[in-house]
């Protein structure tokens, strides 16, 4: 399989985001960089047209994010289960606030309670 095209400054920052929440790791399947908590995907990360895409999944903000112009379903059925993706075109504003808080979000979603509870508790 091919090399991952690298992630633009912002996907980078956003990496490194999501790879600082607790027992975070980072994986590569299918081309895109997917970031885990013991083994279950918090974000999925790719640049492959030169812009920036994420899909997180969002339970709580999924239906607000949803009215974005970025914003989409999630592909492949995921978009059922609350997974919501943002598409950036190359030079695109991209809102890094936002998409740290629906990375956070996705962690709270993904991670085991006892897991989320301590880092709620620590920051």
């Amino acid at each position: 399989m091919p090399a991952n095209p690298p992630l633009t400054p912002d996907g980078e920052r956003l990496r490194l985001f999501a790879l600082g929440l607790p027992e975070t790791h980072e994986d590569n399947p299918w081309g895109h960089a997917a970031i885990k908590v013991r083994g279950k995907v918090i974000v999925f990360l790719s640049s492959d047209d030169g812009g920036l895409s994420l899909s997180a999944k969002l339970p709580e903000s999924g239906g607000a994010a949803l009215h974005l112009p970025f914003a989409s379903p999630t592909g492949y059925g995921l978009g059922k289960s609350g997974w919501v993706s943002a598409r950036f075109a190359p030079r695109e504003s991209v809102p890094i606030a936002l998409l740290e808080e629906w990375i956070e979000e996705s962690f709270r979603a993904v991670a085991p309670k006892k897991l989320v509870k301590g880092w709620l508790a620590g920051k």
